[in-house]
C-alpha cells in the first residue's frame, strides 16, 4: 500500500518537474491560460464581494456606528433614488488604486481582531483619528471618490445657495481646495473637533 502511494507520488512529481516530456507545449500553454482565467475570475469576484454593502456592514462596529449614521443622510435616501454605498466613497474605482486601498484596509482587520473599536465608547474615543486618516486620504487624491459622482463641470451654480456657488466657482475651480475641505461630516457625524487646527 505504502509503496503504491509512493510510486504514484513520484510519478506526479516527475510530471510536475518535467511536464514537457509528458504533455505538449500547446497543452501546457492552454492549461496555463485557462488556469489564469479561473484564478483571475475568482480573484476579481472576491474583490467585488468585499466592495458590497453587506460585506462592509457585516461587523457590528460598522453597522451600529458609521452605517447607522449614513442612513440619515442624503447619500442614503434622496428624491432621485441614487444611493452611495460604503465602497463608493471609501474605495477608488481605478483598479491599481483599488488594490492599494484594499491592502491598506487589510490593516483594519487587525482592529477588528483585537477589538480596537468593538464598543461605542472605544469607537468615539478613536473617531477623530479614524476621520483624520480618511480626510487625509481624500485630500491627497483630490477627493477622487466624491468626483466619481459629483462632476464639477456639470454643476448648475444657479441652483446652489449663494455661498456654495461662490465657493465652487472660486476655491474649487482654482484648485486651492478639494471637496473634503468643506464637506467633512457629509455622510457621517463629525468627531469632537475641539482643538483641531484649522477648524472653525
Amino acid at each position: 500500500m505504502f509503496a503504491k502511494l509512493k510510486n504514484t507520488l513520484l510519478h506526479y512529481w516527475g510530471v510536475l518537474r518535467r511536464p514537457a516530456v509528458h504533455y505538449s507545449l500547446g497543452f501546457l500553454v492552454m492549461g496555463g491560460f485557462i488556469a489564469g482565467i479561473i484564478f483571475w475570475g475568482g480573484f476579481n469576484t472576491a474583490m467585488e464581494a468585499t466592495n458590497s454593502e453587506a460585506f462592509c456592514t457585516g461587523c457590528h462596529e460598522m453597522e451600529t456606528n458609521v452605517y447607522a449614521e449614513l442612513k440619515g443622510t442624503i447619500h442614503f435616501t434622496n428624491r432621485s433614488g441614487v444611493r452611495a454605498i460604503c465602497s463608493d466613497c471609501h474605495v477608488p474605482h481605478e483598479w491599481t488604486a483599488k488594490m492599494a486601498r484594499k491592502m491598506q484596509a487589510s490593516k483594519e482587520v487587525w482592529g477588528k481582531i483585537f477589538g480596537t473599536i468593538d464598543t461605542r465608547e472605544k469607537f468615539l474615543d478613536k473617531r477623530l483619528e479614524l476621520a483624520q486618516h480618511e480626510w487625509a486620504r481624500l485630500k491627497a487624491n483630490d477627493s477622487l471618490e466624491c468626483r466619481n459622482c459629483h462632476n464639477f463641470d456639470y454643476m448648475d451654480f444657479t441652483r446652489q445657495s449663494k455661498r456654495a456657488a461662490e465657493q465652487h466657482s472660486t476655491s474649487l475651480a482654482s484648485g486651492e481646495k478639494t471637496c473634503i475641505d468643506c464637506h467633512k461630516g457629509i455622510a457621517h457625524e463629525l468627531p469632537d473637533m475641539e482643538g483641531v487646527e484649522g477648524w472653525q
